[in-house]
């Protein structure tokens, strides 16, 4: 599942690339055809990620809802402007590999697990578009392909200006809002560190927490506690914390709790700089590059069951929690 750091690069994809646009919508699945007749002719105003779900405004104040859920993903071809934070730390964004990719003499790391792509941002993707790793990209014409692109699988909804398309695949919901709507929406999802004000976020989260008999390990996924944190951040925040991921809310020390938030507001940010979930610190050049280039030398204890803790050399367990798996090691956190 995209976690909070894909949502806000796929909001910076469409701020450079769809807002500001007329753009053309359709639905080739069909699922969304009523939604995109009305999207259609439309120009794209404004962009914005909270959580793990993206609202996308048109003229008259007509809003666009689109989470991804475990399986979504927003596919871009054409010609695609790159943000420049994001092009500078990583240039690939998302989580496919694609062919014809042309790197620059200075081209990042490529993540062999397929994650930080250009052309897709959301669930595993594989893409027939070639694209340059440069600031404007040269698009679809270089393989001699026809424009617009042909649609391949199952589109829920396309979105596509004079140059740029982007195809949204598979997401958990694609519907339009009012105003009103994604003020209630966004009401009712905890403090993001990239949205709210930070000193207030912590406030409201260890406000939560600590009134919560609920395990630290299920709050920190739930999304009307804090926002934008899934299975990855989960693990390797409480690893980070050597907190116990049983442990009640309320029982957790207010010092502990605040700092998982901290720790939280750094983390975020440097998923949305790299496109990678990468929660090791400290590592010294290549370490850090192959970090960068494999998940299974990024992480403390996510995807690591059986093999022996970094710190201690217990065997990380791994376990169900309402049905999703927590990682976590049995003597750091006890």
């Amino acid at each position: 599942m995209p976690e909070g750091h894909s949502v806000h690069r796929i909001a910076r994809q469409f701020d450079r690339n769809i807002v500001g646009r007329v753009v053309s919508a359709s639905s080739p699945q069909g699922r969304f055809a009523e939604g995109a007749s009305v999207l259609d002719g439309r120009t794209a105003t404004a962009v914005r990620a909270v959580a793990k779900q993206m609202f996308l405004e048109f003229d008259d104040e007509l809003w666009l809802r689109v989470h991804l859920g475990m399986y979504g993903a927003w596919d871009f071809a054409g010609e695609i402007m790159v943000d420049a934070t994001i092009a500078s730390s990583n240039g690939r964004m998302g989580q496919t590999n694609q062919r014809g990719t042309e790197l620059e003499p200075d081209a990042p790391i490529l993540d062999d697990a397929g994650e930080n792509s250009l052309t897709s941002i959301g669930a595993p993707r594989r893409t027939r578009v070639h694209v340059r790793m440069s600031e404007q990209t040269t698009g679809l014409a270089d393989d001699g392909e026809d424009w617009p692109p042909p649609v391949v699988g199952q589109v829920r909804l396309r979105l596509l200006t004079s140059v740029t398309a982007a195809d949204l695949r598979g997401p958990t919901a694609c519907e339009l809002q009012t105003p009103d709507e994604v003020a209630a929406t966004i009401a009712r999802l905890g403090p993001d560190p990239l949205v709210d004000d930070v000193a207030e976020g912590e406030e409201r989260f260890a406000a939560v927490v600590r009134r919560k008999p609920t395990p630290i390990g299920l709050l920190l996924m739930d999304q009307t506690v804090v926002s934008g944190i899934g299975n990855v951040y989960r693990a390797e925040l409480l690893f980070r914390a050597r907190q116990n991921p049983h442990q009640p809310g309320r029982d957790v020390p207010d010092e502990v709790v605040r700092e998982l938030w901290r720790d939280w507001v750094r983390l975020l940010a440097i998923g949305v700089e790299t496109g990678q979930m990468m929660t090791m610190d400290d590592l010294g050049p290549d370490d850090y590059r192959k970090a960068m280039a494999s998940r299974d030398d990024r992480h403390w204890v996510y995807h690591r069951a059986g093999l022996p803790c970094r710190i201690c050399g217990t065997a990380i367990v791994v376990e169900e929690a309402a049905g999703r798996k927590l990682y976590w090691c049995p003597s750091c956190q006890a």
